[in-house]
């Protein structure tokens, strides 16, 4: 009996390697999965409708060569201060990126970058540095190279500022390479809620552009507001041209002196503003509208505040050399 059940394992034993491999798995190579990079991956988020993706903002290299063309040199500007008034506060960093561009508002090439740091007088206010990233530790003992500085502001035709009102006093407080440029305001001289954005902050404006980036601190902005300002919509003109453009034209500045006191509400439901005549400008509100505006600026004034048809309250022309200064 024992010889018959090993006969019988023996025909397992022995099975032809034909008859194991047909009665064996598969083996068929497997699929090879898939790769994808990182823009198709976030393409096809994008296209669910239910995401929204910020990619981050990559900032342009210094051109090699000089494209003949764009014939201009802008620089954007940017500060970062220990305050907010330019007559107690200072620049603790100042970045600037130089770039080319044409007659029509084109954008070239950036050809300069500069960033520094400086020490203050006094310790960085913990808030400045919550804002900021900038500590005390960062700008011990460093100083901003005006030299270099000086090499691209020079020949600057024009200067930009996301809130010139608020970097040009603090650059003509810091250096006399800063007086006699003109400068330009992305925030005020651009519509930017045509252009289907719901504030100017450069930080919602970045976002909202579909990016992300290193914010407040100088260069990392300098560059950001260069893409937004280059950012070409599918119809109409770019914001930096659009920029341009409202830089080369005339702006009015009048002052409501002597209005009576009871108008007040009525001046500033209208846009006027007060000065308290510390910053230089009369003591009075006022106001800053287009050329084309004054006429009727000027018989509201008359007709509605003074109620005097001879009123004529005092007025200022400027051009981008004289507006946003101190």
């Amino acid at each position: 009996m024992s010889v018959h059940r090993d006969s019988q394992l023996d025909m397992f034993a022995k099975a032809s390697p034909a008859t194991a491999k047909a009665r064996g798995p598969s083996r068929r190579p497997l699929p090879q999965p898939v790769v994808h990079s990182d823009e198709d991956m976030a393409r096809t988020l994008e296209e669910s409708g239910n995401y929204r993706i910020l990619r981050k903002l990559i900032a342009r290299p210094i051109a090699s060569v000089r494209r003949p063309e764009f014939s201009r040199l802008g620089i954007i500007l940017d500060t970062e201060t220990t305050g907010l008034n330019h007559r107690s506060d200072e620049i603790i960093e100042i970045g600037a990126v130089a770039f080319t561009f044409d007659d029509d508002g084109a954008i070239g090439d950036i050809v300069g970058i500069y960033g520094g740091l400086q020490q203050p007088s006094r310790p960085i206010p913990p808030e400045i540095t919550r804002l900021t990233g900038i500590t005390d530790a960062m700008v011990e003992g460093q100083l901003i190279d005006i030299q270099s500085l000086r090499t691209l502001i020079e020949p600057a035709d024009l200067i930009v500022a996301h809130n010139a009102g608020f970097d040009r006093p603090f650059c003509e407080a810091f250096s006399t390479i800063f007086a006699g440029k003109a400068w330009a305001c992305s925030v005020s001289e651009i519509d930017w809620s045509a252009r289907g954005f719901e504030g100017t902050k450069l930080g919602y404006l970045v976002g909202q552009a579909g990016y992300f980036h290193d914010g407040h601190r100088a260069v990392d902005d300098c560059h950001a507001l260069l893409e937004i300002l280059d950012r070409q919509q599918s119809e109409g003109e770019s914001p930096f041209a659009e920029l341009y453009r409202a830089s080369q034209r005339s702006r009015i500045r009048i002052f409501a002196e002597h209005s009576p006191f009871e108008m007040k509400d009525h001046l500033k439901a209208r846009g006027y503003r007060w000065s308290d005549g510390s910053d230089g400008r009369l003591k009075s509100w006022w106001i800053e509208i287009g050329e084309d505006d004054l006429d009727d600026e000027l018989s509201y004034l008359r007709a509605e505040i003074y109620r005097w048809r001879e009123a004529d309250p005092p007025t200022v022309r400027l051009t981008a050399f004289d507006r946003f200064k101190l």
